[in-house]
């Protein structure tokens, strides 16, 4: 990674207005044109992940289409109307044709390179989202039995977002609210690092303090906490590790950005302990899991780790996927560090050091 200066990242403020400008017709195809333009001196590239989510209830619309007035406070004055009784507000509501709309979404990003290093990037964390005409304000068949039952539709289908009319959008929004909106992403892991650093030199003295009892052959013998844990204090974070790790590899040759985006979290959590970290996801999602299947070879395996790098167009790729917890087995990583070991298989030195490294302090996120 190279050595330079944090960038002056966009604030959040400037990043919702151009956001608020944007036309719904034309928003994705302009996004990425409008933040250069807004944000002179970065050249943001956008990708969008297939993870759709929805919002709570956003409103309520007559059955001839006049929007009445915002979800939660046409329920409760709705509820007021009919002196609370859900048995009156549901005769009268079931059959009236009105809906509820609400916004339905997915996960895009904004990256722009600041310099030649891995992490020398700014993300974006964002939201594109489509308000629909979700579904009946009651569920038809069967009586609410709370007014939190009528906040929290349960009776509507969103499995598919073709059948609910469309009312508006697209429109992007900024998410990552928890500090992870905006990021220059080398700024970001240098913090990870030191807050980590602190945080375990903070427990020092107690850990210094502390003994397991280890259970043998000769009885109960009490070592040192620190005497077990030699390199403690000298932890690297997981998230430092997927970067240095990308940095040394193979997948080197292309901008990390190009195949993950990040899910950023950094906040006060409880007892004012810091909590700061990232969920690595991929943009192009695998279609199925690669599992460390009892009986397989590890030839067989070294053919289906290939058959990954190939599809997703990226060297080493299936590492990285194994390293995220969910698309490639972990089994399958140490199944091929034994093989590099016995001399069974080879891969280019630097994609060797990198795995055998990994089976040594394995790490997931």
């Amino acid at each position: 990674m190279s050595e330079q200066k944090p960038v002056r990242l966009p604030d959040p403020a400037s990043v919702e207005t151009v956001l608020a400008a944007l036309q719904p017709q034309s928003a994705d195809a302009e996004l990425a044109a409008t933040l250069n333009k807004a944000f002179p001196g970065f050249a943001f590239a956008v990708a969008t992940i297939d993870d759709p989510y929805w919002c709570n209830p956003h409103a309520v619309v007559a059955a001839d289409g006049t929007r009445l007035r915002d979800h939660r406070a046409w329920v409760e004055r709705a509820l007021a109307d009919v002196g609370g009784d859900l048995t009156a507000f549901w005769n009268r509501h079931r059959e009236s044709g009105e809906k509820f709309t609400e916004w339905r979404g997915a996960s895009a990003f904004a990256f722009a390179p600041t310099g030649p290093g891995v992490a020398d990037f700014v993300q974006l964390s964002l939201g594109r989202e489509t308000e629909h005409l979700a579904g009946p304000v009651v569920d038809r068949d069967y009586r609410p039995t709370s007014a939190d039952h009528l906040f929290e539709p349960t009776w509507v289908s969103r499995e598919s977002a073709v059948e609910a009319r469309q009312l508006a959008g697209p429109v992007y929004r900024l998410r990552g609210r928890t500090g992870g909106g905006i990021v220059h992403m080398r700024s970001f892991l240098t913090r990870r690092a030191r807050i980590e650093r602190e945080q375990r030199e903070a427990s020092r003295p107690e850990l210094e303090n502390r003994v397991i009892h280890e259970v043998g052959s000769e009885g109960v013998r009490d070592i040192p906490f620190l005497e077990a844990n030699p390199g403690w204090f000298d932890f690297v974070p997981r998230e430092n590790r997927f970067f240095a790790d990308w940095a040394r590899s193979s997948a080197a040759s292309v901008r990390i950005f190009d195949h993950w985006a990040f899910d950023i979290h950094d906040f006060e959590g409880p007892g004012q302990k810091r909590e700061i970290g990232f969920i690595p996801r991929p943009l192009q999602m695998p279609t199925e899991r690669l599992l460390g299947e009892e009986g397989v070879s590890v030839h067989r395996l070294m053919e289906r780790i290939e058959a990954i790098d190939q599809k997703n167009g990226l060297a080493f790729a299936w590492f990285f996927l194994m390293t995220h917890g969910r698309f490639v087995d972990p089994e399958v990583g140490h199944a091929v560090a034994d093989g590099l070991r016995t001399g069974r298989v080879r891969l280019p030195d630097r994609d060797a050091a990198v795995l055998l490294a990994w089976a040594d302090k394995p790490y997931l996120f």
